[in-house]
């Protein structure tokens, strides 16, 4: 299953910029990055882990396939967007597709590049597109509630999600977004079919001057005390020094433009692993002479459900699953000597797979 995030912002943040950075970044590392365009603004990026690259020194395989990310690039927001201004229902609709949202926020000041809303604000820019995304959402629920009003004319059991959607209302009405309110599972239940927009999991960019893309500024400060309370990573980056990197295909142009700007990595691998990991997201490894691959699942998955994601048929005749940690792996140096140093376990049906198990399925169809 690839993790689908949608790259937003208003006109002139640096969104394009970022998304080509990334495909430009995939291409570049050609040994360790694959990047294909599904559409003029949709591509799937693999995701950096150097687990899998150690995995291969030991067991030398004929290839590595790495776990991916489709990152798309959604039309740009204007205000009025959940009245259908602009690219209005077509952003909106782009973003009810994704299961996660890369909020890219401009933190810098440059008089060559336009910005429509005035003085740089951050927090303004955030709320802008808050409010697009809160009043659709408004506009679902209530839809919901005069559904819901009806059915329970019909039946009572109705009463409690429709609870849970006048809270969802009333807290959209406070110009909140529905992943403030913390709502549990059960609850969860209730909008589970309207795909709400403010219910998905943001990651923010703050886009900063080169000056400061270690440090952040003031902007990139203004806008990590306005998401506090969101549970959201903030990333500081400079995507135009990202896209340069991304562009080097030469890997020691590339580390010594790093070193230059005292970079141990490229800001585009931390984004791409928070992105990943925004859903709770964990990698399982398969490793044998053919292939090391990388596989996602959800965290508290059970071994049936991973081996469901190598195929169908793994999960419907799983009988158990010989499992090796990955720390154990690499500290022994192959599958026989973890066998024999009894670091290889078997394990059932009930086993949750934890982020970095190596593992091989047996079962019977």
């Amino acid at each position: 299953m690839a993790l689908q995030a949608g790259i937003v912002g208003l006109p002139n943040v640096g969104k394009s910029t970022l998304f080509n950075a990334v495909s430009n970044s995939a291409k570049a590392q050609a040994s360790n990055y694959r990047f294909c365009t599904i559409d003029p603004n949709v591509g799937l990026v693999d995701v950096p882990d150097p687990r899998m690259n150690k995995l291969a020194e030991l067991v030398q395989p004929n290839r590595i396939v790495p776990t991916q990310i489709e990152i798309v690039d959604i039309a740009g927001l204007v205000r009025g967007a959940s009245k259908g201004e602009g690219l209005g229902n077509k952003f909106l609709g782009n973003i009810r597709e994704v299961d996660a949202i890369i909020h890219v926020i401009r933190c810098f000041e440059d008089e060559n590049i336009l910005r429509d809303e005035g003085a740089i604000n951050p927090v303004s820019d955030k709320e802008i597109i808050d409010t697009e995304l809160q009043l659709k959402d408004l506009d679902s629920v209530e839809k919901k509630i005069q559904k819901t009003e009806k059915q329970i004319k019909l039946d009572p059991k109705y009463k409690a999600e429709l609870e849970v959607l006048v809270r969802c209302k009333e807290h959209l009405e406070k110009g909140k977004s529905i992943r403030e309110l913390d709502l549990d599972k059960e609850e969860k239940t209730a909008i589970a079919d309207l795909f709400l927009l403010t219910d998905k999991p943001v990651l923010y960019v703050a886009n900063v001057d080169e000056a400061s893309m270690h440090t952040g500024n003031q902007y990139s400060e203004q806008l990590k005390e306005a998401v506090k309370n969101e549970k959201a990573e903030v990333i500081i980056m400079n995507n135009n020094i990202e896209a340069q990197i991304a562009e080097m295909e030469n890997p020691d142009d590339r580390q010594l433009f790093m070193e230059e700007y005292k970079m141990t990595e490229p800001a585009l691998d931390r984004l791409i692993h928070s992105a990943y990991k925004l859903l709770n997201l964990y990698t399982y490894f398969t490793a044998g002479v053919q292939e090391v691959r990388a596989w996602t699942i959800h965290e508290g998955w059970k071994a049936p459900q991973a081996a469901g994601v190598i195929h169908t048929d793994f999960e419907k005749g799983f009988i158990k699953a010989e499992v090796i940690a990955y720390d154990d792996f690499v500290k022994y140096g192959s599958e026989a000597a973890c066998r024999e140093v009894g670091k290889l376990r078997i394990e059932g049906k009930e086993y949750v797979v934890k982020d970095g198990d190596v593992m091989h399925f047996r079962f019977n169809v």
